[in-house]
């Protein structure tokens, strides 16, 4: 158990469930109107889903098994790397093969709101790997640290910084940059080098919390 590869394999299939919904809502979630969403925006659900499932079930499972916290984080991320490319190809072939079936209606995917086709289909869908990514290390970083105090204090500071910042106009606008340089950003090299600085921050953060995960 102590294979990054067999860790990042058991990683993967603890999240069939998550799966199962993905493939239910994107089969069957419709909508109407001249404007509806794509159902490719639905391939986005594991990105919130899996973190929960690798902290809370698989970790003291694992640990269990014999496999030390090293293996177990690399896996982890492995796991979410597999994971972004394999939404992030998904969404995009929705996006280029069933989407235009819509004909004359206006179709809305999170890939065209972010502006990221703007820069052709291969490197929007690397835009989006990247950023799935990001959001999955943090989620997981961040779940990693319940169990302590500072985990608390991070829900805390992330709470009031949405509450506190949405309401006042100049603050307001600095979460809106912040949005457009991790997220809603047409710009490629800019938003690589964002997701992939913060991410391997985050990464290094995350070995913090790793160390204190209770068994």
């Amino acid at each position: 158990m102590r294979s990054v590869r067999a860790i990042t394999g058991r990683l993967l299939a603890s999240g069939k469930l998550a799966y199962l919904i993905t493939i239910i809502i994107v089969l069957c979630a419709t909508s109407s109107g001249d404007t509806v969403l794509s159902n490719g925006n639905y391939t986005w659900i594991p990105v919130v889903m899996c973190p929960f499932f690798f902290v809370f079930y698989d970790f003291k499972r694992l640990m269990r098994l014999g496999a030390g916290r090293r293996d177990y984080y690399l896996g982890s991320l492995l796991a979410y790397a597999i994971l972004a490319v394999a939404i992030s190809i998904l969404n995009s072939l929705i996006h280029l093969v069933i989407d235009p079936l819509y004909g004359s209606r206006t179709v809305i995917n999170l890939m065209d709101v972010c502006g990221w086709m703007d820069n052709g289909i291969i490197i929007a869908a690397l835009q989006q790997t990247l950023f799935l990514f990001l959001c999955m290390v943090f989620l997981y970083v961040l779940l990693s640290m319940q169990w302590h105090w500072y985990g608390w204090l991070a829900d805390v500071i992330i709470i009031a910084v949405i509450c506190v910042f949405t309401p006042i106009a100049p603050l307001r606008g600095v979460l809106v940059a912040f949005f457009r340089l991790v997220m809603l950003n047409a710009n490629a090299l800019v938003h690589v080098v964002t997701c992939v600085g913060v991410g391997a921050l985050i990464a290094a953060l995350g070995t913090f919390g790793l160390r204190r995960m209770p068994l």
